[in-house]
């Protein structure tokens, strides 16, 4: 098994990259994704966060308000930290279950924005990232995601820097091409990928 990390700043377009490369054969296991599920209705993860934040984070159905919770926590450092402690050790168990399942000779790829922001580049035997122009990634969520150019900004740059992502890269994808090229791109990490995966398999003689 080859576990990789994969991440990029906001409008870089890993999601495009993770579809990609799963559809290339990748094992996909998505950190905000499975964020969403640990505390989805009825789950231990959200009974946590409700003692701790109060029954006002619920939305009417019952399952978590985002908007509402992200205004508590996002301006108070105390408060995030006491999220992360909840919800990260659910997100890491529920992880390795899903890596534990896979096959023994799978690309179990994590797609985790946060990868470098958290220093968790040591999880895995390499790092891949999705690079783009400052420019091309608030283009793309103005454009795109219909963001304010100063909502952009100000998501970039909560971020870690380009700069600080690229230092713990095993393997840079640059994204700042139209999507035929971005595909053959990714078809050649794929191969770099495999033949990862096979060098690490110990060899078998009989």
């Amino acid at each position: 098994m080859l576990k990789v990390g994969l991440t990029g700043g906001i409008g870089a377009g890993k999601s495009e990259v993770s579809r990609l490369l799963v559809a290339c054969g990748a094992v996909l296991i998505d950190a905000d994704r499975i964020a969403r599920e640990v505390v989805a209705p009825g789950t231990p993860g959200l009974a946590s966060v409700v003692e701790a934040f109060g029954e006002e984070i619920l939305a009417a159905d019952g399952s978590l308000d985002r908007p509402r919770l992200g205004a508590i926590v996002f301006s108070d450092a105390e408060k995030l930290s006491t999220l992360n402690s909840i919800v990260h050790p659910l997100v890491g168990a529920r992880s390795r279950e899903l890596e534990e399942a896979a096959a023994e000779d799978a690309v179990v790829l994590h797609d985790v924005p946060l990868l470098t922001e958290n220093g968790l580049a040591p999880l895995y035997d390499l790092v891949i990232v999705v690079d783009a122009a400052p420019e091309t990634q608030l283009d793309r969520l103005v454009r795109l995601r219909g963001m304010t150019e100063e909502d952009a900004r100000a998501r970039m740059a909560a971020q870690a820097t380009r700069e600080q992502r690229r230092e713990i890269a095993d393997i840079v994808i640059d994204n700042d091409v139209p999507l035929e090229e971005l595909e053959q791109r990714v078809k050649d990490v794929w191969a770099e990928l495999v033949r990862r995966s096979q060098a690490s398999r110990p060899s078998v003689v009989e």
